[in-house]
Formats: structure tokens, C-alpha cells, sequence
């Protein structure tokens, strides 16, 4: 047997080229090797315009606002908050911010615009009377979008950018700074990038106290970490007036090394990094700027941001997005301080028995104390404790395909407490799913239907009686009511099974009633069928208060 037996896929790697082989840096040494990280970039947040842009469902104006008031809370001084240009509900929430007192006098708003006159004129008209903005504008330099997407040759690129960014300058004030991203910076010839930057530094008359930010985007990953340092380090040394010039990156994560990318580029002489909280982005995401400052503050650093809350911050962000954050991101998913593992558990117990207040943190397994962030360890592993030493969570998701949510699984520990208590034996994954059946999954059967009447209008017909709401779900809860059952649904998740049960969906509701908490579950092979089981599940249970008739713990 050789070292490595591995065989060749049949996989087309052949069509794909390196690198090398598309642009070539011309640096031979570098510096950023042997640099380290002493102190936080600019932050600026994009998560309003290009994490925006990249939502199924794009943000309206309460949303945006809500996410805008908690960057402000965090610390982010720049904020790009919307492509005027490209929505009327964009330009709604930028004349929003500026006829509000939404913006604090040490906030500057940032707009993004293409290299169009009118786009420029509507990106201006919408931040007429704030008091400090940057003009955004991007056009694509790498040879393929020229050639393919805007139909023209080096020179004709150029002239473009350039007449844009003149006019940009008879329209901007004072209070305007510029901003210019040769979009797909990482795919463009070094010498092209440096002409057009070079020139508009120029033309824009940047100086020390009204700098230019020249953005250089990794809009599509293709190369290592290392690569796009030494893009970044090449700009650094060559652009013109650089005392004049803020650098600034926004790299993308279609190769999984985001973090790594903008980490690099500040070694090689980023000053300003754009990204997204909790990297949501189109593909695969911006960059991670929770990852990338709380790095920073697991080395000592100050992050210049807030993160004391991070499940705020999270819970803002899911809010407002719509989308999860995994609950395994790094610092702020739900299971980063929480071990299954035994040997993870004794070590961090004795690690957090020797820590001591006034010394370096020094606990196995854990970069960061937990309470830094508000979360607590102990307040994780508790619940997983009390149900069996592998966790209950763990085995009913590795064996049934369960992904329960986070309060779901300190309710039901609390069944397993109760039903190993007698006996003193450890449930194996089978007895914990059929308890998990009888606990939650078995509901008397009910014959209903549903239909949307109109739009955004549901009515739920059962044999309780009818309602009404914007969804199936608020319509049964509409039902449930005038048959005299008050219900709220207070948390709602649902997943398709992964294995074991015949179902392919899953659904879990934490519902108020008649004032108590109540969890129910629902299976079917419908997500809607699923869905509405586990309200009924939650309202059964509650008025049974609770008991369950299934199987013991033997």
C-alpha cells in the first residue's frame, strides 16, 4: 500500500482553472507573513444593503430600522444602509433615516450606486440633508464581466468610471465622501485596478482629512487567503496619494475562507472591512464580522464593537433577516459553549474549577469565557446533564433526525428526568423517542382544512369551529379562540426528519395557554399538516395538564 490510496474521482475537475493561470500578482516579497493583529479595522456593516439583497424576502422599512438601531447599539460607526437606486423601499428607508433622528452625529451612512447618471442622481436625491454620507459606486473590472456582461474593452471601462465619478463630484457637497469598488477586484489585472483607482483618487481630490476609500472586493472566491494578501499588499504599496486613500476589503466566502481572506488583507494593509453580522450575503455569505471581531477579542485585541449580548444580537439579526444562524456558528450559535462529550465536560469543569478572576483565561476547550457574551455554560450543560450522558438533544437528532429547539429540550429533559428517576437507568435512543411520542407526538385525531381565500386571508375550518388570519396557523388559532381556547404560539421551527420516524417533517410550537407555556410536536408528510398537529399537540397537552401515558424509562 502506498502513503496515500486514495483513487482519482470522476468528478470534471478538468473544465476549472487555477489561479495562476488567470491573473498573476506581481509581488515576489511580501510582509503580511510576519505581521500581527494589534488593533480592529473600520467595521462597516452592509447587512441593510448587500445582506439585503441577498433575502428571499428583502427587508421593509421596520425591519431595516430595527436592525440599523442595534449596529448603532453595537458600535458601528459606517453603515451602508441601502442601493437608493435599485428599490423604492430602499429610498424610503434612506429618506426615512434622514428626516428621522435615527442617525447619531458620529454615524455616517454610506449608499451604494452603479456607474449610471440616473442611478447617481436618484442615489443623491436620497441623501439629500443628511449631514455626512459616502457615495458608493461600483463597476466591474475582471476581464470575463467585461467582456461578457458589459460588452466593452479595458478603455471603454475606464471612460465609463470615470464619467460617473465626475459626475458624482459636481453633485456632492461637503459632506459627501466617495467610495469605488472595481467589483470582482480579485479577478481583475493588478496595473487595471491601479489605473482606475489612482485616477479617480485624483479626480475626487482626495486628501488626508477627505480621504477616498478604494473598496477591493473578493466578489467571487477563488484563490487562498494568501492570494488575496498579496492583491491586497500590492495595492497597498502602489496606490497613489496613500496617505489620502482609506483601503478597504469586502470579501466573499464561496471557497468557506472569508474570515481568513479579510484577516490576511488587514495584515497586508486593509484599514476598513465591509461584511455582514453573522455573514449572511448572496451564495455563500460576506464575510463574518461577528467571527472576525470577536477573533480579535479572543486575542486581547478590543473589538471596537459590542458583542456583551450576543444572543440580542442574534436574535435581532434572525429576526430581521429571516434566516437561522447555525447553532454551531463560532461564538454566537446556541451549542458553541455547550460539550456532549464527556471528556469535553470533565475538562472544562476542571478548567473553570481553576480559573480565577484575575487571571489570563485559561479553560480547556473553551477561547472565550462565555459570560462575556452573556451566555453561560453551566445554564447549557444542565439541561444535557439531566438527560443522560450523551444528551438528549444529541441522540435524538443523530438517531431520529430531530433538531429540537433549544427551550423544547429543557422541557422535555425534564420528562426524561422524571421518567429515569424510578428505575436509575440510562435511556438508550429508543426510549427516549417513544416518550418523546407520548409526550408530545400522540394528539387526538381531528378532521380540518384549510384554504386562502384570499390573498395574505387563510380560513381554518375544524370541528371546533372556523377562523380566520393571515396563515393557516393564525387561522386555527383564530378557531381555537372561538371555541373558547385561548392560545398564542409563542415560538414555531420545523424541519424535515433526517431519519428514523416514517414522517418526512417535523414541526414544534411553544403555545401560551390559558396563560401556561406548552410544547406540542406534530409528524406528516405534510409541513402544513405537521404544523398544525403541533399547535393541537401543545393544547392537548395543556389540558390534560401534561400527563403523559406513555412507556417508563426500564
Amino acid at each position: 500500500m502506498t502513503w496515500n490510496p486514495q483513487r482519482p474521482s470522476p468528478m470534471s475537475y478538468h473544465r476549472y482553472q487555477s489561479f495562476d493561470q488567470r491573473v498573476e500578482v506581481p509581488l515576489t516579497e511580501r510582509a503580511w507573513p510576519g505581521r500581527r493583529l494589534g488593533r480592529a479595522p473600520l467595521w462597516v456593516s452592509v447587512d441593510l444593503r448587500d445582506g439585503n439583497q441577498a433575502l428571499a424576502e428583502p427587508m421593509d422599512t421596520p425591519r431595516k430600522r430595527r436592525l440599523f438601531d442595534l449596529l448603532v447599539r453595537m458600535g458601528f460607526k459606517e453603515i451602508e444602509v441601502g442601493y437608493p437606486s435599485a428599490s423604492q423601499t430602499d429610498f424610503d428607508f434612506v429618506r426615512h433615516l434622514a428626516e428621522s433622528d435615527a442617525v447619531p452625529d458620529d454615524v455616517t451612512l454610506v449608499v451604494f450606486t452603479a456607474a449610471r447618471r440616473d442611478l447617481i442622481e436618484r442615489t443623491f436625491a436620497s441623501v439629500e440633508g443628511l449631514p455626512r454620507t459616502v457615495v458608493h459606486l461600483y463597476t466591474a473590472t475582471a476581464p470575463v464581466w467585461r467582456e461578457v456582461v458589459l460588452g466593452r474593452a479595458r478603455p471603454e471601462v475606464r471612460a465609463l468610471i470615470t464619467d460617473a465619478a465626475e459626475h458624482m463630484a459636481r453633485l456632492g457637497t461637503a459632506a459627501t465622501r466617495f467610495q469605488f469598488s472595481p467589483e470582482v477586484f480579485n479577478l481583475t489585472e493588478p496595473d487595471f485596478v491601479l489605473e482606475v483607482c489612482d485616477g479617480l483618487t485624483e479626480l475626487w481630490d482626495a486628501s488626508p482629512d477627505r480621504p477616498v476609500i478604494h473598496n477591493l472586493p473578493a466578489t467571487v472566491e477563488i484563490a487562498t487567503p494568501n492570494v488575496y494578501a498579496d492583491q491586497i499588499e500590492y495595492m497597498h504599496r502602489h496606490l497613489a496619494r496613500r496617505e489620502s486613500v482609506i483601503l478597504s476589503v469586502h470579501p466573499h466566502n464561496d471557497r468557506g475562507t472569508g474570515v481568513a481572506c479579510a484577516e490576511l488583507a488587514v495584515l497586508a494593509g486593509a484599514q476598513r472591512v465591509e461584511g455582514c453580522l453573522f455573514g449572511n450575503g448572496e451564495r455563500t455569505g460576506n464575510v463574518d464580522l461577528v467571527t472576525l471581531a470577536m477573533n480579535l477579542y479572543a486575542q486581547g485585541v478590543d473589538p471596537m464593537l459590542d458583542f456583551s449580548d450576543i444572543d440580542a444580537v442574534r436574535e435581532t439579526v434572525e429576526a430581521c433577516n429571516r434566516l437561522p444562524v447555525h447553532p454551531r456558528h463560532p461564538y454566537g450559535g446556541e451549542l458553541v459553549y455547550t460539550a456532549f462529550s464527556g471528556t469535553h465536560q470533565d475538562a472544562i469543569s476542571k478548567g473553570l474549577a481553576h480559573q480565577r478572576p484575575d487571571e489570563p483565561w485559561r479553560v480547556p476547550y473553551l477561547p472565550i469565557d462565555p459570560a462575556d457574551v452573556g451566555r453561560s455554560y453551566e445554564a447549557v450543560i444542565r439541561v444535557n446533564s439531566q438527560s443522560g450522558k450523551g444528551g438528549i438533544a444529541h441522540l435524538l437528532h443523530t438517531h431520529y433526525g430531530l433538531d429540537l429547539p433549544v427551550r423544547l429540550r429543557a422541557d422535555f429533559a425534564a420528562v426524561v428526568q422524571a421518567a429515569t428517576d424510578g428505575s436509575g437507568h440510562e435511556a438508550t435512543p429508543q426510549d427516549l423517542w417513544r416518550l418523546f411520542q407520548a409526550t408530545y407526538l400522540e394528539t387526538p385525531a381531528m378532521a380540518w382544512s384549510t384554504a386562502e381565500v384570499a390573498p395574505d386571508e387563510h380560513r381554518f375550518t375544524c370541528e371546533l369551529g372556523e377562523g380566520s388570519g393571515n396563515g393557516p396557523l393564525s387561522a386555527l388559532v383564530d378557531a381555537l379562540r372561538g371555541a373558547g381556547i385561548d392560545v398564542d404560539i409563542l415560538h414555531f421551527a420545523e424541519h424535515a426528519a433526517v431519519a428514523g420516524p416514517d414522517s418526512p417533517a417535523i414541526a414544534y410550537a411553544e403555545c401560551r395557554v390559558a396563560g401556561a407555556t406548552w410544547w406540542g410536536a406534530g409528524q406528516d408528510g405534510s409541513v402544513l399538516t405537521a404544523s398544525v398537529r403541533a399547535v393541537l399537540s401543545a393544547v392537548t397537552r395543556a389540558r390534560r395538564g401534561g400527563r403523559t401515558t406513555g412507556p417508563s424509562v426500564r
